[in-house]
């Protein structure tokens, strides 16, 4: 009979502590704004879970909690996450206007939370000299800002160059030795939105380099490094 009774006690316990066991009601997402999401395709997020006795806890790493990635079943809209890190595709992310939904399967019910990354908000020529030299590579910088606040240099994975003079190599414009035109026309394109452009007029350098400003050896300044 006693050992019936501790049973039944036993029994009972575990399913009033099951039923006052605290639920995943709520998640919420977040990425970490110095990862350079901007640029790079991957970013350390953190998961924030919100249970039904009000208690919160955070994934480890960028969150800074104890909550355990290998313990959370979590997948993305976007690319896939590894340990905290999130992977994601940039086509995609453009095409889903930059959102990434987060999906956290808790006690058998899915929960989402959408995180939004950085996005190009404009693109700008900013060239490091006044005029293109002949025969020496004139790089076509470009800067593209973004809703965060933050300019970047772009790339070619971002930008698409052609020129009206010259040759374009990769980054870099190259008009030839002889070639006797003024100005060249650059032009730009964002990979991802042909519709931000750029158009800059650059003048070539017609006058030759002041050879008399080059400074050349002393042979005085060497003697006197000898004799220290």
């Amino acid at each position: 009979m006693l050992k019936h009774f501790l049973c039944c006690a036993l029994l009972f316990s575990t399913l009033l502590a099951n039923a006052q066991q605290a639920r995943v009601v709520r998640i919420q997402g977040s990425y970490d704004p110095s990862a350079v999401a901007e640029l790079y395709n991957s970013a350390p997020i953190a998961i924030t879970l919100f249970f039904s006795d009000s208690s919160t806890q955070a994934t480890t790493g960028y969150g800074k909690g104890n909550y355990r990635w290998n313990k959370l079943n979590v997948s993305s809209s976007n690319g896939n996450i590894r340990n905290g890190i999130l992977y994601f595709d940039r086509a995609q992310l453009i095409r889903d206007q930059y959102h990434v939904v987060l999906t956290v399967t808790a006690d058998n019910n899915p929960l989402q939370t959408t995180i939004t990354l950085p996005y190009i908000t404009g693109i700008r020529f900013n060239h490091y000299a006044d005029s293109i030299k002949r025969d020496i590579r004139f790089y076509l910088n470009v800067e593209g800002k973004f809703n965060s606040g933050k300019v970047f240099p772009l790339d070619t994975s971002s930008i698409r160059f052609a020129a009206s003079d010259g040759t374009v190599i990769g980054q870099d414009l190259l008009l030839p030795k002889n070639d006797t035109i003024k100005t060249v026309t650059v032009e730009a394109w964002y990979k991802y939105n042909d519709r931000m452009y750029l158009r800059s007029v650059i003048p070539v350098k017609q006058a030759p380099d002041n050879d008399s400003l080059i400074i050349k050896p002393s042979p005085e300044g060497n003697k006197r490094k000898r004799r220290q």
